[in-house]
């Protein structure tokens, strides 16, 4: 097993990308089980159980790895900026330990500080650390970062995420509807 540990400032963008994307699909080396419970959790470098987790987690665990806090970042930009940030839950103030672990949290997040990519059909728009948000219906909300990791006819990359079945790599990309697509460093 691969551990990847690297600050965002020792790679170039394109080096720091494809090192996020294998960063992520090194998490599906941990048995993790879907758990969307809310936990108070330590501020900052909190983190739910090691063995729980859902979609979120698997971008922030990914992004940990090189020392970028997420539950920092989204709880800052939201405390400076509480109103551009979705009320789907009545919040009126921030939460530390739940607020990053939110698809639309983390999509305004990434609008707001990092790069809004095109949402498109074409596979060849999507690369190697891109984030991308999808809606399941419902109301649901999803989230999951490209592999490096090709689909079996060569066309896409492959997705590391948490639907339900712990933390695992498939071809889903355009299962569907995709809502979101960033890219983010904080360097």
């Amino acid at each position: 097993m691969t551990i990847f540990c690297f600050t965002a400032f020792q790679l170039n963008a394109q080096d720091f990308f494809a090192q996020l994307a294998d960063s992520a699909a090194s998490l599906t080396n941990d048995r993790v089980v879907y758990n969307s419970a809310y936990f108070s959790i330590p501020y900052p470098d909190g983190d739910v159980p090691k063995h729980f987790g859902v979609c979120t987690d698997v971008v922030i665990r990914a992004y940990r790895k090189f020392d970028i806090d997420l539950q920092v970042l989204v709880h800052e930009d939201m405390k400076n900026s509480f109103d551009h940030y979705p009320k789907i839950w009545g919040l009126s103030s921030t939460d530390t330990n739940i607020d990053h672990r939110r698809v639309p949290n983390l999509m305004k997040f990434f609008d707001r500080n990092g790069t809004t990519l095109s949402l498109s059909q074409s596979p060849n728009d999507y690369t190697p650390g891109d984030i991308v948000c999808w809606n399941l219906g419902g109301g649901i909300t999803h989230i999951g970062i490209l592999t490096n990791e090709r689909s079996a006819d060569g066309q896409r990359y492959l997705i590391v995420h948490n639907i339900g079945n712990g933390q695992v790599v498939e071809d889903m990309l355009f299962d569907y509807k995709i809502i979101g697509h960033y890219r983010y460093s904080d360097k």
